[in-house]
């Protein structure tokens, strides 16, 4: 989310496109996330063709593999790329600001879920005691 929030940022203040926002953003950045954003940048302005969902999805899938995350995270994040083709760049901050919404949504769920996972291990383990003091008694 912290990405995505800087990549607004820029667009928001700086006036700036996406393309044009990775390169100012990497220094903001970590390993390796700052090097695939200045590959970003780089290709962009080399202008190959390929469009900033493209780009941005081949760059940041290499990224993202040092990470534990499972597919459906993976793609949560890549999602906002391909909804990026827009030059206004208003249109461009909305497309971000959902992507960090349904990031939010996701952690929110996720945290929740891991509450109840651990009242639910807490749980079976003290059944696991009594069970064995009932068996060792």
């Amino acid at each position: 989310m912290h990405i995505l929030e800087l990549l607004a940022g820029e667009v928001r203040y700086g006036r700036a496109a996406l393309p044009e926002c990775c390169s100012r953003v990497a220094r903001y950045l970590e390993e390796p996330f700052r090097e695939a954003f200045l590959r970003i940048g780089g290709r962009m302005e080399e202008n190959t063709g390929a469009s900033f969902g493209e780009v941005f999805r081949e760059e940041m899938e290499g990224a993202l593999r040092s990470l534990p995350l499972q597919g459906e995270d993976r793609e949560g994040f890549l999602r906002f790329a391909a909804q990026t083709g827009f030059a206004d760049g208003q249109m461009q901050l909305r497309a971000i600001e959902q992507s960090v919404e349904r990031l939010r949504t996701t952690e929110e769920k996720v945290v929740s879920e891991n509450a109840e996972k651990c009242r639910m291990a807490v749980g079976l383990g003290a059944m696991g005691g009594l069970l064995l003091i009932l068996v060792l008694w």
